[in-house]
């Protein structure tokens, strides 16, 4: 008629009659009766598993027997839990009802409104990489020299700097797009544009340009930096085609410059700023090109005739004053004409013999 239920230390019996419990038994004997045999015992070890797991868990957490012995956690549609067991995070409970035991253990529970989306908490690093982060947790890194723009069910939130952001999942449409704000080049290569003188010709061009506004860099455009490209792409055809061949020629940097103030204006509704700009090539076609090696090869060669009869005339005019002063010194035309008279000798090696008073010697000798 009586049974006896013995619970040893650091056990815990759930009593059950026709399925209802009818009470919680802590260490030592307990007598009840009853004849019938309807009387059923389940033994629990909070030591070794302080969570209660059981078909009737609804029933015992809100029978109210189970006193300050254990923690009851109900958490609705919009709470998440976070539990700490014996000062360790011990792991992240999804809406649903649960049961820990406090006698064997230090337990705390946080409660956490997930209507926010965003999970703030001075402990993040740890509660990652608890137990049930996998399921409940949507973690985006965002690297250093990016920001990472945050959309909830397509309506813009916030922007994210480097680090790890965490938001719950099941709350809402979550997008977290990544934007590089460190400086991007764009090539701008093979661009066949004609000339206001009709001559087509390729340009090879570079702008660099960096994020500063990235939520405009996403919102106004799918892709800012390719409407930044078709942007200079457009500003360069208007460029080059109000120019002439040679006047692009020699103002590269002018083009360049003009290129950088078109395409500024455009960057800006874009959250991006054009840094600097560039013409890297002028490439002209096959033949253009061997004409325009003929014309400077026929500009150096004026050139060089220029430069030759420059040279010539200055010559003939010193060649004239010295004509000048030797006419009108006799002295000093007869030492030149010795002076040449030595160079002649010493280069044919001639001997020169002077002849008699009506020869060379008695010019010489008048001349001394």
């Amino acid at each position: 008629m009586f049974h006896r239920y013995k619970i040893n230390p650091h056990e815990r019996g759930l009593l059950f009659k026709d399925g209802d419990l009818v009470t919680v038994l802590g260490p030592g004997a307990h007598w009840y009766l009853d004849p019938l045999m309807k009387l059923r015992l389940h033994v629990v070890l909070p030591r070794v598993n302080p969570w209660l797991v059981h078909p009737s868990l609804d029933l015992i957490a809100r029978s109210g027997m189970l006193g300050s012995e254990a923690t009851v956690i109900d958490l609705n549609d919009h709470q998440r839990g976070l539990v700490w067991i014996d000062k360790r995070f011990a792991r992240l409970l999804a809406p649903g009802l649960y049961v820990l035991w406090n006698v064997e253990h230090e337990v705390r529970v946080e409660i956490v409104d997930a209507r926010s989306m965003q999970l703030v908490h001075a402990d993040l690093p740890v509660i990652m990489k608890g137990s049930g982060a996998i399921e409940l947790l949507e973690i985006v890194n965002v690297e250093a020299g990016r920001n990472g723009v945050w959309f909830r069910d397509g309506a813009y939130q916030a922007t994210l700097g480097p680090g790890a952001w965490v938001f719950w999942k099941g709350t809402g449409r979550l997008k977290v797009i990544d934007v590089d704000l460190r400086e991007q080049t764009l090539d701008i290569s093979g661009q066949e544009i004609m000339t206001a003188d009709k001559v087509t010709l390729r340009l090879n061009a570079l702008v660099v340009y960096r994020v500063t506004d990235p939520l405009r860099s996403v919102a106004e455009v799918d892709g800012a930096g390719q409407a930044l490209y078709r942007a200079a792409q457009l500003a360069l055809r208007e460029i080059v085609g109000a120019r002439e061949l040679d006047v692009l020629l020699v103002s590269k940097e002018a083009l360049a410059t003009e290129l950088s103030e078109l395409t500024k204006a455009r960057a800006g509704e874009l959250g991006l700023t054009v840094l600097s700009t560039g013409i890297r090539d002028v490439i002209l076609p096959g033949d253009m090109k061997d004409l325009m090696n003929k014309v400077m090869e026929a500009r150096k060669a004026a050139e060089a005739s220029l430069i030759s009869r420059r040279e010539e005339t200055a010559s003939m005019r010193m060649q004239a004053n010295t004509a000048k002063i030797l006419e009108s010194n006799p002295t000093l035309m007869k030492l030149k004409e010795l002076e040449v008279l030595e160079k002649v000798a010493d280069k044919a090696n001639l001997t020169v013999l002077l002849g008699g008073e009506s020869g060379l010697n008695e010019r010489v000798m008048k001349l001394l």
